[in-house]
């Protein structure tokens, strides 16, 4: 997968196609609620485990009840097609 800086425009449309994803300080996040503290921390492992496979290095936010994820690609220094992939398969998680 090509790893360049998107234009902004590219980045509003790729987020057209993600519920509740949003463009907070160079990066896309979303803050997932659970019903519990392990709940959470179990979706946290498990988005972890994905992003290995893909080697990318999210920002995750472990709070009660909640995980907030911030995507960036250092590589190109803002976001890039690689985050909405890593977030595509976030979503499929939930």
């Amino acid at each position: 997968m090509e790893r360049r800086k998107l234009r902004d425009a590219e980045i509003v449309a790729n987020l057209a196609e993600l519920d509740g994803w949003s463009v907070v300080d160079g990066q896309i996040t979303k803050t997932y609620l659970f019903v519990t503290y392990k709940a959470g921390l179990v979706f946290a492992v498990a988005v972890g485990h994905l992003a290995d496979r893909m080697d990318h290095h999210p920002d995750l936010f472990i709070g009660y009840q909640k995980v907030k994820i911030g995507l960036n690609t250092h590589d190109v220094n803002g976001i890039s097609a690689f985050d909405f992939e890593l977030a595509n398969q976030i979503e499929s998680l939930v």
